[in-house]
């Protein structure tokens, strides 16, 4: 009865992290517009070594690392993310009178879910539930730069039911199905003739992208322990070709006399990444232990997106030029490097660093990701308050490499129209993460061996 009860309160459990996933507003902060964010136990060490396991939210990145749970366990993460971007225009962007933006980073909470159960000595069944892709960005009504950027909102929920096998005490594997929901919303000012204005440079129209629809993938992973110190860890996330379908809405009037066109239902695939995470778990003494990954992220995959009509599958257009979004990045990558020392049996410190090479280079840059090269400076910490339940707490604070912004004619950037916009972007980032983890049933306790004397 009472395991029946355990297994209830971690079904009530995962409903809880569920509802939370359903209340998240992401803020991209991996490379291109993926969230690293799934785990405050790996974040406190920039994430190394993350794939060869550590807690149960290895198994995002890695779905073998569910054998190293024992019992009914769960882990709920809470993630404050809080990104800074700040955009000066140059005095030959077009509407450079209209000024720069301040930050336009939205600061969000990213949670995430995972519950893993024991069936048998060798099987584990879990599900993890989590926000891989999000972006929320947020701009003045009026500013140098609005006919590229005024307000985006893109969010995932996905859910990965999952299956992981011990074919032996050296060699593990996992796999699991990715269900995903996105949702997506972009708004661009227009610089449409209005009554009243001279000239064509008012910019208090909207053309608003209204996007939603459902994607699968897989995961996949395996764990190799070849010494009893060293554990390896390689997994693996599919890639997803998003469906989406929505609408488009247009105001009244033109752009610079040419009539708007083709509102209404829309349609478009986006081609989210796959991606390969390496992990590298070193035990040095019984204190500490070396931790190191490497992943790499298919980025170039994701292309530019066709906006089609829902009708008739031709392009939607604005002024008679097709509506794409032209994403065009290269791959990404993501090195790094920690250490964890276990202080007492209750508190485990850990520290990494990591360097992050974005997908976002310089002649596809806009202002709704200014994305860039970035160095990871973390800490956190494990504190073990009953042998079921444990506090894992981390801070981190990413170093974004300064960043230009070129849109408009001669630019060669494929989301130029004929208004220049260029600046430079100040960005920093700073990440606050909270971990609980629980295990329902009662650990096994090792039996002491009594000398009679």
């Amino acid at each position: 009865m009472a395991k029946f009860q355990g297994r209830k309160r971690a079904l009530l459990l995962s409903g809880a992290s569920f509802g939370l996933l359903l209340a998240a507003s992401a803020a991209a902060n991996a490379g291109g517009f993926a969230l690293r964010e799934q785990s405050a136990y790996g974040q406190g060490a920039s994430f190394a070594g993350i794939a060869a396991g550590g807690a149960l939210s290895s198994m995002f990145w890695n779905p073998a690392t569910m054998t190293q749970q024992k019992g009914l366990q769960f882990e709920q993460v809470f993630t404050a993310v809080m990104p800074y971007a700040s955009h000066s225009p140059n005095s030959t962007s077009t509407f450079a009178a209209f000024g720069g933006a301040g930050d336009s980073g939205d600061d969000a909470v990213v949670p995430a879910g995972y519950i893993s159960w024991q069936a048998t000595d060798r099987l584990w069944l879990g599900m993890a539930m989590n926000s891989p892709f999000g972006l929320s960005v947020s701009f003045p009504d009026r500013w140098a730069g609005r006919t590229y950027a005024e307000n985006t909102a893109l969010r995932t929920y996905n859910f990965t039911p999952t299956v992981a096998f011990e074919m032996n005490k050296w060699i593990s594997f996992g796999a699991g199905v990715q269900i995903q929901y996105a949702t997506a919303g972009f708004t661009s000012g227009l610089p449409v003739n209005n009554a009243g204005v001279s000239g064509a440079a008012s910019l208090t129209n909207t053309a608003n992208l209204q996007l939603n629809g459902w994607g699968y993938g897989f995961v996949a992973g395996v764990t190799i322990t070849p010494t009893p110190t060293t554990t390896i860890g390689i997994g693996y996330r599919s890639a997803i070709n998003q469906k989406a379908d929505g609408s488009l809405s247009l105001p009244a009037g033109g752009i610079f006399g040419a009539p708007l066109s083709t509102p209404g239902g829309i349609e478009t695939t986006l081609n989210l990444p796959d991606s390969l995470t390496l992990g590298l778990r070193q035990r040095l003494t019984r204190q500490w232990t070396l931790l190191a990954g490497f992943e790499w992220t298919n980025w170039s995959r994701i292309g530019t997106s066709q906006i089609t009509q829902t009708a008739n599958g031709a392009p939607a257009r604005i002024a008679g030029t097709a509506v794409t979004i032209p994403f065009e990045y290269k791959d990404g990558y993501f090195y790094s490097l920690g250490a964890e020392y276990e202080w007492n049996e209750r508190l485990t410190l850990r520290s990494g660093i990591a360097y992050e090479k974005s997908p976002i280079v310089d002649q596809v840059r806009t202002p709704r990701l200014p994305d860039n090269d970035r160095f990871w400076l973390s800490a956190g910490l494990t504190y073990r308050v009953t042998p079921k339940l444990s506090l894992d707490l981390a801070y981190s604070h990413l170093f974004v490499k300064d960043t230009s912004v070129a849109l408009g004619p001669g630019t060669g950037n494929p989301s130029s129209s004929t208004i220049s916009y260029s600046g430079s972007v100040d960005s920093h980032v700073d990440i606050v993460s909270l971990g609980i983890r629980y295990r329902f049933d009662d650990p096994v306790v090792p039996v002491k061996q009594v000398y009679h004397k």
